[in-house]
């Protein structure tokens, strides 16, 4: 039995940095991965699909240029090269990381699924493995939901639609949030009939009414079929393609296409672990319980990304890495600490970070409030981008901001900025005062605080 300082099952993003910080100590390191190196972002995550989006978005906006004073006649879309410019970007992720870990004397990089064997050990095909510490990074995979007759009908996850060589004629998709929402404009930008189906009666249900609404008149706009508050109950196969029933208040219709995508959440990746062999415990929705510095109920054993449910996102999966080597050097970072922040990479994206409007209310906040659209700033008038709008919510009794959602052109990029500030600590009226460049976006953002309101709870 080989024994190692660290063993890391699963090679996500808080792999390299975890890896990292041991290379440098001198530790030996074992990294195990039974399926492809760079787990969900790299291969079917953020690089292919934000890939993707970019293709989509060049693609429309060439479509648009009578708006902006020129011609180019008719647009062609290759998709061919679409797939190709993907992959090229994609597989250069996954194998460089690849050629890393086989490329240092200090790592042992073996492929095949890590299981428990016991609280400090793990097998790896025939090898079984001893380490000091150990670092559960598995990730997470598709929910299928419950769908009578969906076993019989080829449906898609987002790993298999990356992997379709051909355009959809109509893509039905089950499932209003990020992922759906995304794919969604994505293939009607390329040209394909898209319906989008979601249970509940909004799109991104989490957010505010008003975040969802605007969404959906962006999609709609393009020509995105949306089934809103309809659940899909049944699947047939259909000249090649797919048959949904739908069921909305008790009514029932069917709805047709060549190919079903399922973007109805995630689940923890833990099937082929065996945790119970080393006495770890997971919560009641099946993610690996952990503390604030990612500590499982075992000594000496940590859980960092997805599979601990403290955050979906490649950005919470590095954090958790940074907290835990903050721990190991007797610092004082916590999970607890930390802003959630994300981004929906639609065209124009939504930036959000820290409260809804809803979560601050259930919270007792005094919340005020102000919104600005984005057609009432120059720049986005300037770009030709001005639907959305940015908004702010601020805790009347602390003058701090709680909350931000800016849809709107670099609304991704500049909700990084409220992170910032919610995380520094910097009072409203004090944000108020800083200059930014003009013409820009986020120069408006300290004037939205002008009109600030309480809202009525």
């Amino acid at each position: 039995m080989e024994h190692f300082d660290h063993i890391i099952i699963g090679t996500g993003q808080a792999t390299g940095t975890l890896l990292s910080a041991f290379l440098k100590a001198g530790s030996r390191v074992a990294v195990l991965e039974g399926w492809k190196v760079g787990g969900s972002c790299v291969n079917y995550g953020c690089t292919p699909t934000k890939t993707l989006v970019a293709s989509a978005k060049a693609f429309h906006t060439a479509q648009r240029g009578a708006e902006y004073g020129f011609s180019t006649g008719p647009v062609q879309l290759d998709y061919s090269r679409v797939l190709e410019r993907m992959n090229s970007i994609r597989n250069s992720s996954n194998e460089g990381m690849k050629e890393w870990m086989e490329g240092e004397e200090q790592v042992t990089f073996l492929r095949g699924w890590g299981e428990f064997t016991g609280p400090k050990t793990v097998r790896c095909g025939e090898e079984e493995l001893r380490g000091e510490r150990i670092y559960i990074n598995t990730g997470a995979k598709a929910v299928i939901p419950p769908i009578d007759g969906l076993e019989e009908v080829p449906y898609l996850n987002t790993d298999r639609m990356l992997e379709l060589n051909e355009l959809p004629e109509h893509l039905l998709i089950i499932g209003g949030g990020y992922i759906g929402v995304e794919f969604a404009q994505i293939y009607r930008r390329f040209g394909c009939e898209v319906t989008l189906i979601e249970n509940e009666p909004h799109l991104m249900a989490q957010e505010d009414e008003d975040t969802s609404e605007a969404i959906e008149e962006i999609l709609a706009g393009e020509g995105v079929t949306l089934r809103l508050g309809a659940k899909a109950v049944k699947a047939a196969e259909q000249d090649g393609g797919v048959q949904l029933t739908l069921d909305k208040d008790g009514k029932q219709d069917t709805v047709s296409g060549s190919h079903l995508l399922l973007a109805v959440g995630r689940r923890p990746n833990t099937d082929r672990l065996a945790l119970e062999k080393a006495g770890i415990e997971t919560t009641d929705k099946g993610y690996i319980a952990v503390d604030d510095y990612c500590r499982t109920s075992v000594p000496g054993i940590f859980a960092v990304g997805d599979v601990n449910g403290q955050g979906a996102f490649t950005h919470t999966s590095v954090n958790d890495a940074e907290i835990v080597l903050d721990f190991q050097k007797g610092g004082g970072r916590k999970l607890s600490d930390r802003i959630p922040i994300y981004a929906l990479f639609s065209d124009p994206p939504l930036g959000r970070v820290g409260l809804t409007e809803r979560q601050a209310a259930e919270q007792g906040y005094r919340v005020l409030r102000a919104k600005m659209p984005m057609e009432k700033i120059s720049r986005a008038k300037e770009m030709g981008q001005t639907e959305g709008f940015a908004k702010l919510l601020v805790d009347g009794n602390t003058d701090r901001i709680i909350g931000a959602a800016i849809l709107g052109p670099n609304g991704d990029e500049i909700i990084n900025m409220f992170a910032a500030i919610m995380h520094s600590d910097i009072p409203c009226h004090e944000y108020r005062k800083v200059v930014l460049v003009h013409p820009t976006v986020s120069e408006l953002m300290p004037f939205v605080l002008d009109g600030l309101e309480e809202v009525d709870r």
